[in-house]
């Protein structure tokens, strides 16, 4: 038996519908509810007669005028029906006034709160976009901020599963200042495709995806594989910039990203390696910072016709304001510091140190003003004499960083481990060490009496890691002691040793930093700086994997008593020359009487203007870029 409804059931369904198209069907009910009533009446008074001295339409429009405002009905005069009639239109218009703000208000509200949520899609061409949050979206926004000030009209989307005002206002507490960049945050899901279509990533010049969760590779291949959804809406590949933790997911992200232009960055494998350089050389940190924010000079590839058929070690004086640091072949080989008579072809291009890529000019000199009589001669090399490391703590970095120092250290040095782990596991995890003694003993690094019992001062290098026993905010805490403890020991020796931290929130970092160029923390503000420079030229990804590579080009801080006379005024032309000579590449200095000043960057120089005299002191440096 089929059951009828009723017709109090249909007008109740039609309504429901009615209602539920949003704001303009509900202003369409309300429009034809208001016409409905004036026809009526307007009808009713014609067709009694109360106004015969008024047509239908006039009646039509004090019937509309009473509608829109209840006010008019004062002034009324006429038989009492008329009278009447026009209550009757005045009480409904009434309603429909009240129902009409009341519609509105609920709409403006329901707008508002969809734009909370941040649902609708970003209108950008060519921006760069972020998905994922975390502390490291400040350091790369503001790197973003800088890197941008020349373009026009930049614009950064953040897609991630958090609200869209509190990302905008932690942006603005962190990043207040975007200068001509725009921010936009979205809500959503970044492994989402349907989320994913709220930024556009069509249209984007470069993605950067942060590892979200307690599976963080996982979440960099769920965000990829969304990404594949838009190969169809594309030309081009994207150019994706991201950060792994396992070396396996190198291999899975091969699988996945054939077409798509794919960098990762190994970031445990990156800040053992930065932690072993920096650990060795004073000042090394800064260089490596002034070499990937965007406050200074950074790297840049040009091409220059002049230089075909010349050297590159002609190359290195040819520019005044600019510093040589390698060549990019036609093929897109990237080369660091080579042979000095390797020659340029037409098509190639130097890699140089520059204020901006439109800075890189040429000097105009036929032959560079090199002042010959300053210049070192080339002596026999001193060997160098076996180093002492300190580590405390240990994690999954601490294989690598032995490893790395092996790589630099002179046989007969030793290193120390001293943390909570069995030894006897530490030890294995080392195996294969051949220019080191590994010495491991289990122990509390913040308890005071221990580090005293070391003897901390007759070390050359400590490095303090995170315990990986412990979750993020108690490892890092458990390194801000340790640390504590070190910088007032380092006060008793007039030798100090170099320290280099770890500390896993970038937060934390902020809470302790140091001001002295010797207390370097490696974070994951190393790593979202190198992200950002990547995700602004990909070709970089070369560079800097030499550069960061034991077996490639490193940059070193060796003594400038070693290559010009001191103690006379001396441009950086004649530095370059010297450096040439030896097979290296010089890219800046370090004066010893500003170690002390933050200000003036710890005395590091980079990319220096070639023509200015300086006047060296022995104990100063050269920063070189060479093979050992």
């Amino acid at each position: 038996m089929v059951h009828k409804s009723s017709f109090k059931q249909k007008f109740q369904y039609w309504f429901d519908n009615i209602m539920s198209r949003g704001l303009a069907a509900q202003i369409a009910l309300l429009a034809a509810f208001s016409l409905a009533i004036i026809l009526a009446v307007s009808l009713f008074v014609k067709l009694i007669g109360l106004a015969p001295e008024r047509g239908f339409l006039e009646v039509a429009w004090i019937s509309l005028m009473r509608t829109l405002d209840a006010g008019t009905m004062g002034g009324d005069t006429g038989p009492w029906p008329y009278l009447l009639a026009m209550l009757a239109v005045t009480l409904g218009g009434v309603f429909v006034v009240s129902a009409l703000i009341g519609v509105l208000s609920a709409g403006v509200e329901d707008k508002l709160a969809e734009l909370r949520k941040g649902r609708s899609i970003v209108l950008e061409q060519g921006h760069t976009i972020i998905l994922g949050w975390s502390p490291q979206v400040f350091t790369i926004v503001s790197e973003l901020v800088i890197a941008n000030e020349n373009q026009k009209r930049p614009a950064i989307a953040i897609l991630a599963d958090r609200d869209k005002v509190e990302m905008e206002e932690e942006i603005s507490a962190r990043v207040p200042k975007l200068k001509n960049t725009r921010v936009v945050c979205r809500s959503g899901s970044p492994i989402d495709p349907a989320d994913l279509a709220i930024v556009r990533p069509q249209t984007a010049r470069s993605i950067i995806i942060l590892p979200q969760g307690d599976m963080p590779d996982a979440s960099v291949v769920k965000a990829i594989l969304a990404l594949t959804h838009f190969h169809d809406q594309r030309a081009e590949p994207h150019h994706i910039v991201t950060q792994i933790r396992n070396t396996r997911t190198l291999d899975v992200l091969k699988l996945i990203g054939t077409r798509d232009h794919i960098t990762p960055l190994l970031t445990g494998d990156l800040i053992a390696r930065v932690t072993a350089q920096t650990s060795r050389q004073s000042g090394l940190s800064v260089v490596y910072t002034e070499l990937l924010d965007f406050g200074g000079d950074e790297i840049y590839f040009h091409d220059e016709p002049a230089l075909v058929r010349k050297s590159y070690g002609e190359a290195l004086t040819a520019f005044e304001d600019s510093s040589v640091i390698g060549m990019l072949t036609t093929d897109g080989t990237v080369s660091l510091n080579p042979a000095m008579d390797t020659h340029f072809s037409t098509g190639d291009k130097v890699i140089a140190i520059s204020a901006d890529d439109d800075t890189i000019k040429l000097s105009g000199f036929a032959q560079p003003p090199v002042d010959n009589s300053v210049i070192r001669g080339i002596h026999a090399a001193t060997l160098p004499k076996p180093e002492r490391a300190l580590i405390l703590g240990w994690n999954a970095a601490g294989p690598v960083i032995v490893n790395e120092l092996d790589h630099y250290v002179f046989p007969g040095s030793e290193v120390l481990v001293v943390a909570g782990e069995d030894p006897e596991e530490i030890r294995t995890q080392c195996a294969g060490i051949t220019n080191q003694r590994l010495d491991v003993r289990k122990g509390d690094t913040t308890d005071r009496r221990l580090l005293d019992k070391l003897d901390v001062e007759s070390f050359d290098h400590v490095i303090v890691l995170a315990d990986s026993r412990f979750d993020v905010q108690v490892a890092d805490a458990r390194t801000m002691i340790t640390l504590l403890h070190l910088r007032d020991i380092s006060l008793r020796d007039e030798t100090p040793f170099s320290i280099v931290s770890e500390m896993l929130d970038l937060r934390n970092r902020e809470l302790i930093e140091s001001a002295k160029v010797d207390d370097f923390i490696v974070s994951d503000h190393l790593v979202s700086l190198l992200t950002t420079q990547l995700s602004e030229n990909p070709k970089l990804e070369a560079v800097f994997t030499d550069l960061f590579d034991p077996d490639g080009c490193e940059i070193y801080l060796k003594p400038m008593s070693d290559y010009v006379q001191a103690g006379v005024p001396v441009n950086f032309y004649t530095v370059v020359e010297s450096t040439r000579r030896r097979n290296e590449t010089a890219i800046g200095y370090r004066l010893l009487r500003e170690a002390k000043d933050a200000d003036k960057s710890y005395g590091i120089h980079t990319n220096p203007k070639k023509s200015e005299m300086v006047t060296f002191a022995d104990e100063d440096k050269v920063i070189v870029l060479a093979e050992n």
